[in-house]
């Protein structure tokens, strides 16, 4: 128990210490989504044999005549878009480390970057129309709440309202 209260202590006692520490928790996203890309490169190398890929996780039996399956669906264009969104999170990661050192909200910004991009994943990977609903919703999420990032503007918390009025 003391030694938590000690480390917190001393985060608080040393800002620079706590700057170093905020910022890694940038490493561990881009790592992560680095290995999503390469991932996303093995599925399209898949798909230019002509395999698609289909897997469900979770089946949900309604009656013997109906049954909704979640799961994953990977086919030319989910490989496509999945490195397009892997690609372009991974370098938006990479510039936003720098810019936002500096800012209050450095390790939410990137929590929300992290949840935006595996919305958009599940989104492109959905293998139904529920599950393409549910991402949906995640993204509109996710873009209100980085388009309000800095909430304490009024200019960003009226583009943010906006956003989310547009997305409904």
């Amino acid at each position: 128990l003391p030694v938590p209260m000690l480390i917190g202590a001393g985060l608080l006692l040393f800002p620079t210490a706590t700057k170093n520490l905020r910022r890694m928790w940038a490493f561990p996203s881009v790592l992560l989504l680095i290995i999503v890309l390469l991932f996303s490169a093995h599925f399209f190398i898949q798909q230019l044999n002509n395999n698609s890929v289909y897997q469900y996780v979770w089946s949900w039996t309604i009656n013997n005549d109906f049954s909704l399956e979640f799961g994953s669906l990977v086919d030319p264009l989910t490989s496509i878009m999945s490195i397009l969104i892997t690609s372009v999170g991974v370098i938006v990661l990479i510039y936003s480390d720098n810019y936002m050192s500096h800012d209050r909200g450095y390790v939410r910004f990137f929590a929300y970057m992290s949840f935006f991009n595996t919305s958009m994943l599940g989104l492109v990977t959905s293998s139904n129309l529920i599950q393409i609903y549910i991402f949906w919703e995640l993204v509109g999420m996710c873009s209100y709440l980085l388009i309000g990032f800095w909430f304490t503007r009024p200019s960003a918390a009226n583009a943010c309202q906006k956003a989310f009025v547009t997305n409904r």
